[in-house]
């Protein structure tokens, strides 16, 4: 199956998911983040502020960020600018897409970065990651090399094996319901 067909029907078992089901889901693969010792140990950590057919992560960041130093992607034309979330008093929609994005300061110390939560459309047992298409993770993700990248999916989302392109960058670690 090629890359257009799998997000074609990746976007229908998502609208088959009711929110609420998307909400339960999500708490028991970001339960399973909480429990990795990469997790326990990082200080600095890149999550994503979620969109509604994504892995549901606006209370983890929220339980979080006081914690550890949270940081959210925002944005930039084909690029992707890091900045602290501090609270929901932060955020602001995003230009492009309208998902929640922090104000602030961008963050540029990526070295500092020692977990990143990476969503996606797909996800395979080798740990590759197939995302929207537009290339914006695969760029971030090479240049924060020392971070442990953690794939979060439904099980929907997880396949034998995905379509895989030389930029494409895998996880570490892949964490989906099961």
């Amino acid at each position: 199956m090629d890359k257009k067909e799998l997000r074609k029907q990746i976007r229908a078992a998502k609208n088959a998911v009711p929110f609420c089901e998307k909400l339960q889901r999500s708490e028991s693969i970001m339960r399973q983040v909480e429990q990795l010792s990469e997790f326990q140990k990082a200080r600095t950590l890149l999550l994503y502020w979620s969109m509604d057919d994504e892995v549901q992560t606006h209370d983890f960041v929220n339980k979080w960020y006081k914690e550890k130093c949270v940081l959210l992607p925002c944005v930039d034309g084909d690029d992707l600018r890091l900045r602290r979330y501090t609270g929901p008093e932060c955020m602001q929609a995003g230009e492009q897409f309208g998902i929640g994005e922090p104000t602030g300061p961008e963050f540029t110390n990526l070295d500092t970065i020692e977990m990143i939560v990476v969503p996606g459309v797909a996800f395979d047992k080798q740990n590759n990651r197939m995302g929207r298409g537009r290339g914006f993770y695969d760029r971030l993700l090479k240049t924060t090399p020392n971070a442990c990248k953690v794939g979060v999916a439904f099980d929907f989302q997880m396949f034998e094996s995905i379509p895989v392109e030389p930029f494409d960058v895998p996880m570490n670690i892949v964490i989906s319901e099961q």
